[in-house]
């Protein structure tokens, strides 16, 4: 198989990483011919960190080992923009030569980048054709604590043009969720979530900053942690989204999740701690957006959660969150001028721009020049929001409205069919971004065809620690497959593209 794929995608760039342009090329097994061992894909990246450090594996193993999945799977999902196979097997090396490999949290750990922030010696496109930018000199924060923790960048993932959208798409490509590959595995950290489930990385980098973390994870069976405001490093584009973006990670499993978190956010891993008491948690299923709601399998997987929580003892009470018109609009109006910003900080010529996202930007600039960004609209938000978790401690929400939009290219769409598909699909995420509230999505269980079905639980500033807790808990109540079945790690890959458009 060679890296042009089956599905209409473009070749992935496989690069030495040295910051060259590179042309892309087929796949190629490494000068060597050392074949790997695909029993390494498929862990933990707690197990793979535990067994690295130890020296019962090397990183190396297992970094090929990812590598040569990724050479199976994703020319039928489109997941990576760049795989830097080379690069990569240099770093797992020198995590093996570390003399301080044995304290390293991530330890030989293949991670995945999303395509809008640094990543030395690679050019950060931030998912957009026209951006013709140098290869970055240094990394991003986030990449170098990621690092610095023994994990392994072996590549970057795709994204819509300047992570607007709810699907991932652009010129040439459209990616696809492994779970179902006519679906979309949703946006704008699309790339990284069918990475992670399809098994070619166990935790992938994204950002939030309308849902970009949990509706992909959502789509794709995942769990992610959309950080509370200033938890982990931000400089997203030009100023993220007006305070609204945050960096995170994608994981199969909540102790992944919860190690990449810990990571990301400069702490020490350690167990989160049960609390002291039963939780008091809201649920609501009203969505924010007049005339759209969840799907009868979507209320009764909340349903099915709520069933679990009152089960282990908490009290679980019905309460709508106080999102207002004015609420939505200010999240809205910081959208259309995080593409004009993102733009401008990039570099990139508006007329080169998709035309949905010279219409965004378009109306970005109008936002600007009327002042419509008001940081006080924020700061009143962000107010009510902490007042509505004065006497409960989690509010348990939908994610989406039902299953994932269709993989399509969406980019050849209008603006208006882009941002009404996107509403009408994910409602009930945006809200906390402009809060600066921390939410978890995580799969609360099946639609009767098989795919996941996610719930959002959110809370108040700093409850980070109990959103990771509480999601273990229900890990082990409500357990869920890890990946999509189709394209498993643990199970034989199918030989024809064909064999995988529908998981079963």
């Amino acid at each position: 198989m060679d890296a042009s794929g089956g599905l209409g995608l473009p070749p992935i760039e496989l690069r030495a990483g040295d910051g060259s342009t590179g042309r892309p090329v087929p796949w190629a097994a490494d000068p060597e011919g050392t074949p790997s061992d695909p029993s390494l894909v498929g862990l933990t990246a707690a197990e793979i960190a535990a067994r690295v450090r130890s020296g019962e594996i090397t990183a190396v193993d297992v970094v090929r080992a990812h590598l040569d999945h990724i050479a199976a799977v994703d020319a039928r999902i489109g997941a990576f923009r760049v795989v830097r196979r080379d690069a990569a097997l240099a770093e797992a090396a020198a995590v093996d030569a570390s003399l301080t490999r044995f304290a390293l949290p991530l330890a030989g750990v293949p991670v995945a980048i999303k395509d809008n922030v640094a990543v030395a010696g690679e050019v950060c496109t931030d998912g957009s054709p026209a951006r013709h930018g140098e290869p970055e000199r240094k990394d991003h924060p986030v990449v170098t604590r990621l690092r610095k923790a023994g994990a392994v960048v072996v590549g970057i993932t795709r994204a819509p043009e300047l992570c607007l959208y709810a699907a991932t798409d652009g010129p040439g490509t459209v990616s696809r969720n492994p779970w179902d590959t006519a679906l979309s595995p949703a946006g704008s950290s699309g790339g990284s979530a069918a990475a992670v489930a399809s098994g070619s990385v166990p935790i992938a980098h994204g950002n939030d900053g309308m849902g970009s973390l949990r509706l992909p994870a959502a789509a794709c069976g995942l769990v992610t942690l959309k950080p509370g405001s200033g938890v982990v490093p931000g400089g997203i584009g030009a100023d993220d989204w007006s305070g609204m973006a945050v960096n995170g990670a994608l994981a199969t499993t909540v102790a992944d999740l919860a190690l990449a978190h810990a990571v990301l956010a400069g702490e020490t891993p350690a167990p989160q701690p049960a609390p002291e008491r039963p939780l008091r948690i809201a649920v609501s299923t009203r969505s924010p957006v007049p005339g759209v709601g969840a799907d009868a399998a979507t209320r009764a997987v909340v349903d099915a959660v709520v069933a679990e929580l009152e089960g282990a003892g908490h009290t679980v009470v019905r309460r709508d969150p106080p999102i207002t018109p004015g609420a939505a609009a200010g999240a809205l109006v910081r959208w259309m001028a995080g593409a004009e910003d993102d733009a401008e900080f990039l570099g990139i010529d508006r007329h080169e721009l998709q035309p949905r996202s010279r219409s965004h930007a378009r109306l970005g600039r109008i936002v600007r020049r009327l002042g419509l960004v008001r940081p006080r609209t924020q700061e009143r938000f962000r107010q009510r929001m902490v007042e509505f978790f004065g006497d409960v401690d989690l509010l348990l929400t939908p994610v989406t409205t039902g299953p994932p939009l269709a993989a399509r290219p969406w980019h050849e769409r209008s603006f208006l069919a882009n941002i009404t598909a996107n509403a009408r699909w994910a409602p009930w995420t945006a809200a906390w971004n402009l809060a600066g509230l921390p939410a978890a999505v995580f799969p609360g269980g099946s639609r009767p065809d098989g795919p996941p079905v996610a719930v959002q639980f959110v809370g108040p500033p700093g409850a980070e620690g109990r959103l990771l807790w509480l999601a273990g808990e229900l890990e082990r109540r409500l357990p869920w497959r890890r990946y999509a079945p189709v394209f498993d790690p643990t199970v034989p890959v199918p030989d024809s593209p064909d064999q995988a458009t529908t998981a079963t």
